[in-house]
């Protein structure tokens, strides 16, 4: 275990002006506060923030960070508190602790759940600090390499939240020795058979060729040295397991096939000699065609930059070469933690100017935040994962921007690259100057010209279409606005009618005055939580009017002609005829038909009927007013019918309407949903179990679309409520034989 002078001598290799007294107070402290604490391997627990700031020492970063990372589980794994790390080290250093230590009581129901969660809150604290970054990727990483002693199951997990997220993540931040590293550990707790079989390959391929990657090296120095490169250093090495195994997978190869399982970098002095030196290589031997790219003039998203080729080598071995500057060679591999942000600020490298935040920091950040916003911890987790895929494609726009976007993206993902509001007006692209579908993938090079429209609103379908998180997020969000507007809508109609029966007049600007007697941040919201039904319109009434005084309107004969005037909830008038009073009562508040559904706000004899897909109690509902012949009295849709928008441009047809039923005589109510299921023998008594086993009733069954490997089936079930209904939905999508299943809406 390394002592505290020892990891002081570390840090000032580095940095001769390094805060010792902050070092030794961050060690003893750590030291005290884990105490007695044992890993699982039986060591002591403080080897584990030792060993993490031993790693983070190799990246020679700043003595804060240092401490961080002796510090980082003291909040979650002893009786340390933010509030004294605050004050023994300061309020920085205990913000970057914080952003460290997971959320311990999270209300979830799921452990996707609560990975997500503590997944979000490390991110946010991500964006404030790349630091925070840099201690949990050396924690995974010492966190991996004493992974045995843990249970199968626990290093199964482990191992996949390293492969889908911290790999990635190291690698997005251009920390290419770590992605490397974090990646073979992972592949060899979660295919070990593999793992092995690889490695073994590896090692006899290594034994039989002993001594050619010294010879190749040699070889390519002395061909760039005498050719006039006199600074220039050549380094070889063999592949490691996991991208050798990866590489096989992608391309459906043996081990056999493998013609370049050893790659070179060439290391020299400046930018002009990383060309010069790609000539004298293309000149002595044969270049694999496609096989060059540029990443100087072309870096990638995580900053990092050299020029990539492969020859037909010495001894004609296929090799790989990478050739780059000592300071490019720096960023590949330790990434953001070699870039200035927490050295030197802006400096002279390689002829141009760094600027003080990386573009792989400013990307990270940029996502996380647009990432942030309202997601359900699953979908967070998954945009994530989207956003980290490595493999890019280079697009660019009209005006020559380079838009770099993961692999399979669409003229959709590239508008929301380029601004969220361009996305959200899209209509079509023009792909190398053609027009094409929006679902086009797009390629290397291509140049994309996107056509707005501004009354465009992007559909919800879009969602299945693109690729990114951003565009997803984006597209969600629109969707939740678009939802909003029709709540505010509804919700303006129904205070309009409200306040006019009251003798006011509404006005938005007349609530802002009342906004906090409501509970609500702005006008627009207020209105919506009317039309959601969260808020009623009385209310706002009286919040605006403190001093009115409400008069009940009852129904009341209008005369000898046989029917009553009836307001409804929302101010509107119905003609009720007489002859539906039952015998002997006046109230017309009880008139009541047998085959009635008793809905607050209308009475209880007029005319109702549902949407053909239904509504269902817990559901926002609205009525339609039908105009036709054929169809009279009320429609109930749900508030998410897109039938709604047919309707918009008539707001005196809609009427507020809500749930009133009669717990002592429940009904149930039906609903249409679509599944779409394996095509195989017994799938069908699957559905029809797991339906009856949740209480639920199938009142028609219609088979949608059969293919090969799947049949789409509607189903119109009936159900107590919208709880139940969620439930037969959660049970469907379970199944293994169930591909998808959604709810339908007329």
């Amino acid at each position: 275990m390394m002592r505290q002078y020892e990891l002081v001598e570390r840090v000032q290799k580095y940095k001769p002006d390094a805060n010792e007294a902050l070092l030794n107070k961050a060690y003893v402290y750590a030291m005290q506060k884990h105490g007695q604490q044992k890993r699982a391997s039986g060591d002591p627990y403080i080897s584990h923030p030792l060993e993490v700031a031993a790693i983070l020492t190799d990246m020679h970063l700043d003595e804060s960070t240092i401490a961080v990372a002796l510090l980082h589980d003291t909040i979650e794994d002893t009786t340390a508190t933010r509030a004294e790390i605050d004050e023994l080290f300061g309020e920085d250093i205990g913000r970057l602790v914080e952003g460290l230590t997971k959320i311990k009581k999270l209300d979830l129901v799921t452990k996707k759940a609560k990975q997500a969660e503590n997944l979000r809150k490390l991110l946010l604290a991500i964006s404030d600090d790349v630091r925070v970054l840099l201690v949990k990727l050396a924690d995974r990483l010492h966190n991996m390499r004493t992974l045995d002693h843990m249970s199968p199951e626990k290093r199964a997990r482990i191992s996949e939240e390293t492969m889908d997220i911290y790999a990635p993540l190291a690698g997005r931040m251009g920390m290419q020795d770590m992605r490397e590293e974090l990646e073979d550990l992972s592949f060899r707790h979660i295919n070990p058979e593999a793992y092995d079989t690889v490695t073994k390959r590896l090692e006899e391929l290594s034994r039989r060729n002993e001594g050619l990657v010294k010879k190749i090296e040699t070889e390519l120095r002395d061909l760039l040295v005498a050719n006039g490169l006199i600074n220039v250093h050549v380094k070889g090495r063999q592949k490691k397991p996991y991208s050798v195994f990866r590489k096989m997978q992608s391309k459906s190869l043996s081990f056999e096939q493998l013609s370049d399982v050893y790659g070179f970098r060439i290391i020299v002095d400046d930018i002009p000699s990383c060309y010069r030196g790609l000539g004298i290589v293309h000149t002595r031997w044969r270049v694999v065609p496609g096989r060059f790219k540029d990443y100087i003039s072309t870096p990638k998203q995580n900053d990092y930059r050299s020029l990539h080729t492969t020859i037909v080598g010495p001894s004609s071995q296929r090799i790989e070469l990478q050739i780059r500057t000592m300071r490019m060679h720096e960023i590949a591999e330790f990434g953001i933690a070699a870039h200035t942000l927490y050295k030197d600020g802006a400096s002279h490298v390689d002829g141009e100017i760094l600027s003080r935040e990386s573009n792989a920091y400013s990307w990270l950040r940029h996502t996380i935040e647009a990432l942030a916003e309202g997601d359900s911890p699953e979908e967070f987790l998954e945009h994530t994962k989207l956003e980290l895929f490595q493999d890019q494609v280079f697009c660019f726009t009209p005006k020559g921007k380079l838009i770099a976007l993961p692999r399979g993206a669409t003229p959709i993902d590239f508008a929301y690259a380029v601004h969220t509001n361009i996305g959200d007006t899209t209509v079509g692209a023009k792909i190398n100057g053609r027009i094409m579908p929006l679902v086009t993938r797009l390629a290397n090079g291509d140049e994309v010209e996107i056509i707005r429209s501004g009354v465009q609103v992007p559909p919800a379908a879009w969602e299945e279409i693109v690729v990114t998180g951003k565009a997803r997020a984006a597209i969600r969000r629109a969707t939740r606005m678009a939802i909003r507007k029709q709540y505010a809508g509804l919700g303006h109609r129904i205070l309009e009618r409200t306040f006019d029966r009251a003798g006011k007049i509404f006005s938005r600007e007349a609530m802002k005055p009342a906004l906090h007697r409501l509970g609500q941040k702005d006008v627009e919201d207020a209105i919506a939580s009317v039309g959601r039904g969260e808020m009623s319109s009385l209310d706002v009434l009286r919040a605006v009017y403190p001093d009115h005084q409400e008069e009940r309107i009852t129904a009341k004969p209008t005369g000898d002609d046989g029917w009553f005037n009836v307001r409804s909830a929302t101010g509107m008038i119905f003609k009720i005829p007489d002859k539906a009073k039952k015998p002997g009562e006046g109230d017309p508040g009880a008139l009541e038909d047998s085959e009635s559904v008793p809905i607050r706000g209308i009475s209880s004899n007029i005319d109702v009927q549902f949407a053909s897909t239904g509504a269902v109690p817990g559901d926002r509902i609205v009525g339609i007013t039908n105009t036709t012949e054929n169809a009279k009295g009320i429609t109930i849709y749900p508030i998410q019918s897109p039938v709604l928008q047919r309707f918009d441009e008539q707001p005196e047809r809609w009427i507020d309407v809500r749930w009133d039923l009669d717990e002592a005589n429940k009904s149930r109510f039906m609903a249409r949903i679509m599944v779409n299921a394996l095509n195989e023998p017994g799938t069908l008594a699957k559905l029809a179990r797991t339906v009856a086993d949740v209480d639920v009733n199938i009142r028609v069954f219609n088979t949608v679309r059969v293919a090969t490997d799947f049949t789409e089936m509607a189903l119109d079930v009936e159900v107590w409520d919208l709880r139940q209904l969620n439930q037969l939905l959660a049970q469907l999508a379970d199944l293994d034989c169930v591909a998808t299943v959604r709810r339908l809406y007329e």
